[in-house]
């Protein structure tokens, strides 16, 4: 049905979803619920307007098409009673799908407002949207988050530092950028179907680790009342391309570092619970001394680095999480030791958070 919907989009040049529903309605009534239809449409909708800004930047754009099923309803058509979900397949038809108690434990969570409800064919997965509304809390300080390839170390106001070691992560990537290298086939179906089933296992473990971590971190800044500072490293992949006189085994391990992952992670969980979560510039923040700011020089031993102003050497994470910390400081109540600035008011303000919560349906 989006497909459909794409190829007289693209044949009538409509991007408009009113004026695509009345195009395709006729033609894809075939006794499903309507609210599949239009949820087919909304998404085929969506598809169009990109591939339209897509044109504008490459005329030469190939024409878009989904190549996975999937099925999309909105939070009308579907209601939960006896722990069980309760999905429409044609006009007074159903289908049951009973959910865990997990499942059930978040969706009864005061205050939530449910969303649309995604099934995709090829993982079986059932996919619940939903949302709150939940007030930013004035923090009483703020914690630096340096995020690196084997580690994350959190510097707080107090001056408590605390380390989280990613190395499993980082060994579970290689074990399978190991197995992948093994395929000398260059197909569709090893490119999509076999690269696609480790892609995914991979996924999974490591998600699982940082899943962990950015837990631990979370809470440690909900009981303390902290917000929490990160580096904004958009753009850090250009560093890793060929051509930049760095090694294949280098590059691949770099292009997998999953940092994004990791502050999503953390930012939406933040958000959840109402702690500000604020970005900061990257440069400098392990190469500038934390407490004088003068240039640090790199110890050829280990992970250290030396302050020729202070005399003294320091763990280089250590020392980013609080340069990150200090930046952070600015938008907040506390300012960094020696700082002159103008406090500014911290506003509250309403969060709208969107996680999703995937479960597997089993029919009833």
């Amino acid at each position: 049905m989006v497909n459909y919907s794409i190829r007289v989009g693209l044949d009538k040049d409509i991007t408009s979803r009113f004026k695509l529903s009345n195009e395709v309605y006729g033609a894809l009534h075939n006794r499903l619920h309507t609210w599949y239809i239009l949820s087919a449409v909304e998404k085929a909708t969506a598809i169009l307007k990109n591939h339209r800004k897509e044109k504008r930047k490459n005329p030469e754009a190939k024409k878009p098409y989904v190549l996975r099923p999937f099925l999309s309803i909105g939070n009308q058509a579907y209601t939960i009673t006896d722990g069980k979900l309760r999905l429409p397949i044609k006009p007074r038809e159903f289908i049951y799908i009973p959910l865990n108690r997990h499942t059930l434990e978040v969706l009864s969570e005061p205050g939530l407002k449910l969303g649309s409800i995604t099934l995709v064919a090829s993982t079986s997965v059932l996919s619940i949207s939903y949302s709150k509304e939940v007030d930013e809390i004035e923090p009483s300080g703020f914690i630096g988050l340096d995020r690196n390839l084997n580690n994350v170390t959190v510097a707080e106001s107090g001056g408590e530092t605390m380390r989280f070691n990613l190395s499993e992560a980082t060994r579970i990537k290689a074990a399978y950028r190991e197995v992948k290298s093994h395929l000398k086939r260059n197909d569709v179906k090893v490119r999509r179907r076999i690269y696609g089933k480790y892609g995914m296992k991979q996924s999974n473990r490591v998600s699982q680790i940082l899943h962990r971590v950015s837990k631990t971190i979370v809470e440690e800044a909900k009981e303390k009342k902290l917000g929490i500072v990160m580096e904004n490293l958009k753009g850090i992949r250009k560093l890793y391309r060929k051509g930049n006189w760095q090694g294949r085994d280098y590059r691949g391990k770099m292009n997998g570092w999953s940092f994004y992952e990791l502050q999503r992670q953390v930012e939406y969980k933040a958000r959840w619970e109402g702690l500000p979560v604020i970005y900061v510039k990257a440069g400098g923040t392990s190469s500038l001394c934390a407490v004088c700011g003068s240039k640090l020089y790199p110890n050829s031993t280990d992970r250290t680095v030396w302050c020729p102003q202070c005399l003294k050497a320091t763990d280089r994470d250590t020392n980013a999480a609080r340069n990150i910390l200090s930046r952070g400081l600015r938008f907040g109540p506390i300012g960094a030791v020696n700082e002159g600035m103008v406090a500014e008011p911290v506003r509250q303000s309403a969060n709208s958070i969107q996680p999703s919560l995937t479960t597997t349906p089993t029919p009833s």
